[in-house]
This record gives C-alpha cells, structure tokens and sequence, in this order.
C-alpha cells in the first residue's frame, strides 16, 4: 500500500480520552472510581501542564457533559431520547458537588492552553455505548448532536472522535456531523477481543514478549471520514499490575513503537485515559518518561509530534499535491 510521503522522519500523535467517571459510570460507583483512581481531576491538570512544558500537542477527546458546569442529571433535556438503564445512574449537579462529573473550568484550560491542543468528541454528550446493540442510529446521533452542541457552548468544533469503549458503528453520522477522523483500534491481536478477559491476557502476552507496536497510516473509511488507529493503549498502571508486567516493558514498547514509526514513515499512535496515570505513586512518572522518549526523537531526530486532525491535514496537502504534480 502506498501511504504517500506524509511523514519523512515518521510522526508522533498522543489521544486522550477525556472522560472521568463518565467512562466507568455503568461500571463503578463514585467510590470505587475514586478509591482505584485518586485525584483523577489533579492528573488532568498535570498531563496538561506536562505536555505544555514540553511543547507537545495532544487530541484531547472529550466527553460532552464533562464539559458543561452542571446538569439534571437523568431527567436533564440534553440526556432525552438515550436509554434509561443508561441515563438513570447520572445524578444531578454541578463542578463543586460532583467534580467527577462536570469540569467546565478544565475544558477552558484545555482550550486556552498555551501549546494549541486539538480538542474533539468522546462519544457525545454521556459516554453511551456506540456499539452497543441497544444503541441505535436514532439513539447515537441524539449522542453526538447533543455533545457537539455542549463543545459548541464553549467554543470548540471537533473533528477528531473517538468512540467510547472503542466500539465502532455508525460512521456516517459522524462525517454527516463535520467530523473528518477517528481513533480505530490498533492492528494487533489483543484489541480484535477488546476490553474482555481473554483480551487482557493477550495484552499481557504481548507486554511480556516485548511485542513493537506498529506504524500505523490513516486510512479513508468513508468519503471525507478517516480512520487514525492506535498503535499502542496505555492501559492499567496499578501495583498488581505492574507487578505482572513491569512499567519498564511500557517504556521499551514505546522505544520500539517510535523506532518502528521512524523507519517505516509512519505514525506511533499513544492512546491513553488520564485516569491510568493516578493508579498508583509511580504511575505519572512512567508517562512522563514516556514523553522524555518522544522528545528526544523529537529534538534529535526532528519527528514530528501531531495531532489527530494535524494528520489529517498532511493528508490532504498531500492530495492537493498530487492533484496539482
């Protein structure tokens, strides 16, 4: 396959899945999410802060009633037309008595941050499910429309998404939305069985035998909607885990995933959930070792660092190019 000539020394794109509790709400109450990641909204402001230091632009997917200052909860207007197994966990409240749950002022930051980063959708207004069964077309693009609205409030139009649980459907609601990427799975064995326990043993395989994450490309799905996949997730950071698979097989799969990217032309594709990185004392110094490795390829080497939609704008020059040679 012919991939064009988009980036010489190979690239570098970091997505953030923005969520919070709203990620893990059908899955964990307020306690457990606090008690396995503490000072989760502290962590969002220090991956900020980090990247900025660094001068590093991330694709910052953000879920749409994060972004707002407070809602009515389940019977709120914006959540009217989702499913009730669904909307009836969500309580009613604002940015001081549920800061799980709305984080206005961090979206802002987020916008304003002195390094532009690129700020799309995570699913839509709630985190619903798109791959769900129970999630139809009617019921997905009340989602979307409504968390595209809630970005608008504040200024931000996206066009990178990624779906919740990284469960693909109905992708022409997303190009009919003005959105022109999302983040796809990563093309290696273990993301084909997901989020499952099979899954994660395969994930574990893979740590262990110190497997490189591949180069990936973006690739059209649709006319006008382009698919950026994962090479590499950074999944749980806890003691027991790490225990199993020592963080320093993180940061080697990171070497070989930005070697590999560099060699071949392609992009090295880090996706992560901020979250992950309050897991335990060590868990952010990892990460930040992790950046250490993308700027020094960075500086030394000049590859690029870009965005989700920075990709997709390479993409496109490099067709008016060829259009006009």
């Amino acid at each position: 396959m012919n991939h064009g000539s988009y980036f010489e020394r190979g690239a570098v794109i970091l997505s953030i899945d923005t969520e919070q509790i709203w990620g893990h709400f059908d899955l964990l109450d307020e306690e457990q999410f606090e008690a396995r990641y503490p000072e989760t909204r502290q962590i969002h402001d220090r991956l900020l802060q980090l990247l900025c230091r660094e001068g590093i632009p991330a694709t910052w997917t953000v879920v749409g009633m994060l972004a707002q200052p407070g809602s009515m909860g389940g019977v709120d207007p914006r959540l009217a037309g989702l499913p009730a197994h669904w909307t009836e966990r969500i309580p009613a409240g604002d940015e001081r008595s549920r800061p799980l749950w709305y984080a206005r002022q961090f979206v802002e930051r987020l916008r304003r941050a002195r390094v532009p980063q690129d700020i799309g959708m995570h699913g839509g207004i709630s985190h619903l499910v798109w791959g769900d069964p129970r999630t139809t077309a009617v019921v997905a693009a009340h989602e979307l429309r409504h968390g595209m609205e809630a970005l608008k409030e504040i200024g931000i139009r996206p066009v990178s998404f990624v779906f919740p649980r990284d469960l693909e459907a109905h992708y022409t609601l997303l190009r009919d939305a003005g959105i022109r990427c999302y983040r796809g799975r990563a093309p290696i064995l273990s993301e084909r069985f997901g989020y499952s326990k099979f899954g994660a043993m395969v994930r574990t395989a893979e740590e262990l035998l110190d497997l490189t994450p591949p180069p990936v490309w973006p690739v059209e799905t649709l006319p006008g909607l382009w698919n950026v996949p994962a090479s590499m997730a950074i999944y749980c950071l806890g003691r027991t885990r790490s225990r199993m698979v020592p963080p320093r097989l993180r940061l080697e799969r990171t070497r070989l995933g930005l070697a590999a990217a560099a060699a071949k032309q392609g992009i090295f594709h880090l996706a992560m959930h901020p979250e992950n990185l309050a897991e335990s004392s060590f868990a952010f110094s990892v990460f930040e070792s992790m950046v250490g490795d993308i700027c020094r390829r960075r500086d030394r080497e000049r590859m690029e660092v870009v965005t989700m939609a920075g990709a997709l704008d390479r993409v496109a020059a490099d067709r008016r190019e060829c259009a006009t040679a």
